[in-house]
């Protein structure tokens, strides 16, 4: 870290005393866990990150795959929203700064943690535009596990050629490259120019634009994105890739695979045709149409990165030759395909303006991977599906995490989420009602970031049935809600049980194997058939996942 003059340092010291909101002391969350200054840096909002609006990042690196290295710049480009005389960006402090130059000349800046604050020489005006370009290289972190840890995968392929990744949703995207690392902020746009050594290829975001031989062994490789991008979408690919393409209506779709597995792709990948005639007809048109569609063979998983998603299922049907319902439906198609894919409707295109709010991303496209075995198998086996998921529910802390602290919820945002939403469309008991919603709310919110709040009160309005109760009881809190049933003399009373106030939800139930609908609240209330035997009550679990008891 570089020295400053004090008069520098003390000033940018007292700005962010004054300005900061939170407090540098310990915070604790409903979960017990202890968040630190580090983690309010990361990911609250105060005026050094809300007074500018980020509008384009143009990365230019170079990257070395034998040193583990990259090297280069971002050209950072902003409106100021309010004077503004400290900029806050994100690099992680292993990665070195060579300089920050705006308008010609080297800003101060301090460092603390992998926040970076940069001090004007006099207050930027609001509806200022402008940019500036920020230098520095380094060894970024390596990912143990990637994706579910952040970082760089530097491998080879069975070739014994250079094959890099890198997945850092979560982690941040400043784990390799300088930006406001906070989800509530998307360029509206960018650039990659990426050099690697001869022979390779790098892959990004958009389209390519062109490649230029260096003439010092290097080759650097282009690509625009012309929509708004999370920050931790945007990405590097680099390997020895064969590309081949195909078209969906006016969509086109790239494969960029390793050679030895160009007839492998070329069969595995054909679902994608499938799969954009599914989500085209029940979630509304691909969000990122003039950035194109792409598939990435990486070695590790696979990820949502936006117009290139990352694929690594290895040519297989499930999850890694696996179905995580264990129903077996989920052995009819690529899990990595269907659901990285789902995610450019959901969590790219619309996307949480705080990661505690993640169940927005992961709840909603857990919940295509049903839209889809709805499309091509029916319905009935998609409610088979999604009940099947739940047995990885854990239910032991809230799907919503804690705000201001780049802190996720419980990993039940994939399997609750989306049987949540199997809930919702329950409860709404009309599929023409349920389809135009959802695709109303995809269209609504395409391309911004949103709260749950605005998620619920969309869904909610839709309906004449109070939701709210619902999406508070199954986000809020960790325990789902227990149907009871009780018999007094020859008399059957129902209600919930739920750690929400005054709970209320429709549910279906079978009567002697006939449906009936119960406006469950919280109060008992005399079952509306008659019926004096517990034994012929059974919940409609392919609909509703409530806990269930009869006393």
């Amino acid at each position: 870290m570089p020295n400053f003059i004090s008069s520098t340092a003390s000033k940018i010291a007292l700005f962010l005393l004054f300005s900061c909101g939170i407090s540098q002391a310990q915070v604790v969350g409903d979960n017990h866990t202890k968040y630190t200054r580090a983690d309010t840096l990361r990911g609250s909002l105060r005026p050094e990150r809300i007074n500018y609006d980020a509008l384009k990042y143009h990365l230019k690196l170079k990257v070395e795959p034998d040193k583990k290295f990259i090297s280069g710049s971002n050209v950072i480009s902003f409106e100021v929203l309010k004077d503004m005389p400290v900029m806050q960006l994100d690099l992680f402090r292993n990665m070195e700064i060579d300089s920050v130059i705006f308008q010609d000349q080297s800003l101060e800046y301090e460092r603390e943690y992998n926040a970076v604050f940069l001090s004007f020489p006099e207050p930027l005006k609001i509806g200022v535009k402008d940019s500036l370009e920020f230098f520095y290289h380094g060894q970024p972190v390596i990912a143990k596990n990637a994706p579910w840890d952040g970082g760089f995968v530097w491998t080879q392929d069975e070739d014994g050629n250079p094959w890099v990744g890198v997945a850092v949703q979560g982690t941040g995207a400043s784990l390799w490259y300088p930006n406001k690392d906070h989800q509530s902020d998307e360029p509206d746009s960018a650039q990659l120019d990426i050099a690697v050594p001869n022979g390779l290829m790098n892959v990004s975001n958009g389209r390519f634009i062109g490649k230029t031989d260096l003439g010092n062994g290097f080759t650097e490789w282009r690509w625009k994105v012309v929509n708004p991008i999370n920050n931790y979408d945007v990405m590097i690919n680099i390997g020895n890739y064969e590309h081949f393409s195909d078209t969906f209506q006016d969509l086109d779709l790239d494969y960029y695979v390793l050679p030895y597995n160009l007839e492998k792709a070329k069969k595995q990948f054909a679902e994608v045709k499938d799969m954009m005639a599914c989500f085209y007809e029940k979630m509304g048109p691909y969000p990122f149409e003039e950035d194109g569609y792409k598939l990435v063979e990486v070695p590790y998983l696979g990820m949502e990165h936006q117009s290139a998603v990352a694929y690594g299922n290895h040519y297989q049907m499930g999850y890694l030759g696996r179905d995580l319902s264990g129903t077996g439906i989920g052995l009819k198609w690529d899990f990595i395909i269907i659901h990285e894919s789902g995610h450019e409707w959901y969590g790219n295109s619309i996307t949480s303006k705080d990661i505690a709010d993640m169940w927005i991303h992961e709840g909603f496209t857990s919940y295509t991977e049903a839209i889809y075995i709805e499309c091509r198998w029916g319905k009935e086996k998609a409610l088979e599906y999604l009940k099947g998921t739940r047995k990885s529910i854990g239910n032991v802390r809230p799907v919503i995490g804690e705000y201001g602290v780049n802190a996720e919820g419980s990993g039940d945002m994939y399997p609750k989420g989306s049987n949540l939403l199997n809930m919702i469309r329950s409860i709404y008991n009309d599929d023409e009602l349920w389809w135009n919603t959802l695709r109303d709310y995809t269209a609504t919110f395409k391309h911004q970031t949103v709260t749950t709040q605005q998620v619920e009160n969309f869904f909610d309005q839709a309906t004449e049935v109070d939701l709210k109760p619902v999406f508070d009881q199954y986000l809020r809190h960790a325990a789902i809600p227990e149907l009871q049933f009780k018999k007094e003399k020859d008399q059957i009373f129902f209600r919930w049980k739920a750690n929400v106030e005054n709970f209320k939800m429709p549910v279906d139930v079978f009567i002697d194997e006939d449906e009936t609908r119960l406006n469950a609240t919280t109060e008992w209330q005399a079952l509306p058939v008659n019926e004096d035997d517990l034994d012929e009550i059974e919940l409609n679990e392919l609909k509703f996942y409530v806990n269930l008891s009869k006393q």
